[in-house]
């Protein structure tokens, strides 16, 4: 996904396993316009809600956060009720990733 969405024109700063915290310090020292997650394993929702409050704390809320990745359907209406933008399951198009980040994030941003 990394790579398509640089094919697409966006900037991309991959963080690798991060903790919560160091995720969200990094995406505001960095001025992005998105988190995403991508998650493949256990946990997700306590990753993903911790992401998200320390995006709040940090007065940071116009970041739009997404993720994709396995995630349960079971799951999904709590995650966006958490303030969880977007989720994008396995096999969802790039170009349906690109155009949501494209229609979604804040006039001013950097996206192209």
């Amino acid at each position: 996904m990394s790579m398509a969405l640089r094919d697409a024109g966006m900037e991309v700063i991959y963080g690798g396993n991060q903790t919560p915290e160091n995720i969200v310090n990094i995406a505001i020292q960095e001025g992005v316009d998105v988190i995403g997650l991508s998650i493949y394993s256990a946990g997700h929702m306590k990753l993903i809600k911790e992401v998200k409050e320390k995006i709040d704390k940090r007065d940071a809320k116009d970041i739009l956060l997404i993720v994709g990745g396995i995630i349960p359907r079971v799951d999904i209406p709590a995650l966006k009720e958490a303030g969880v933008d977007e989720i994008f399951l396995p096999g969802a198009p790039v170009d349906r990733v690109v155009e949501y980040i494209r229609n979604h994030v804040k006039m001013g941003s950097n996206i192209n």
